[in-house]
């Protein structure tokens, strides 16, 4: 969904900074300026980076929750019949600029639930300082990962739903930012 909505933005005219993790995906516009990082830590250093200037922020994906504490730079050769491999919590980016976000600035983040997905998104929106957030749910057939098309429901602070059917992620992409529009226009 990032690179659906960062294109989206800037064919609308938005200047728009993409700080991307791994994927096989490209994306090629003037008005965008993509940023490759490899770790959840190289995405919090280049989110803190460009935020503190930027109007909104599109919290789209995580790069990952947790990440192992130790890291090898070598192959672990195959010595025993089982490995433990312990993990660390990584920085909640979204947590911390939603902290340091100031009045003029937008949030909006995702929120992809298993179970109670309406009262787990709330809570997320709650805890990190969203304007809103974009439910996905991995029930519905065609929609996330993996696909070119989603299904979404919008939740707002002020308790407003709008909940949206199945359509292209350039359509989804394109309500996202009609509600990003409507956040300053408010």
């Amino acid at each position: 969904m990032g690179y659906a909505i960062a294109l989206e933005a800037a064919k609308q005219g938005a200047q728009v900074i993409l700080v991307s993790g791994p994927t096989q995906l490209t994306i090629s516009h003037p008005n965008i300026s993509l940023h490759r990082v490899q770790s959840a830590q190289e995405m919090y250093e280049k989110v803190s980076e460009f935020f503190p200037t930027a109007d909104a922020a599109i919290l789209s994906a995580a790069v990952a929750d947790f990440t192992p504490k130790i890291v090898h730079n070598q192959k672990i050769k195959e010595k025993q019949q089982s490995l433990h491999i312990e993990l660390q919590p990584t920085v909640d980016i979204a947590k911390e600029i939603g902290k340091t976000k100031q009045a003029h600035q937008k949030i909006i983040g995702f929120a992809l639930e298993t179970h109670n997905e309406i009262e787990h998104a709330l809570g997320k929106m709650q805890r990190k300082n969203f304007d809103c957030i974009v439910l996905n749910s991995l029930a519905d057939k065609g929609a996330g990962f993996g696909y070119d098309t989603n299904k979404v429901t919008i939740l707002h602070k002020n308790g407003k739903v709008d909940n949206y059917e199945l359509k292209s992620k350039s359509e989804v992409a394109n309500d996202i930012l009609c509600t990003l529009a409507e956040l300053f226009n408010g």
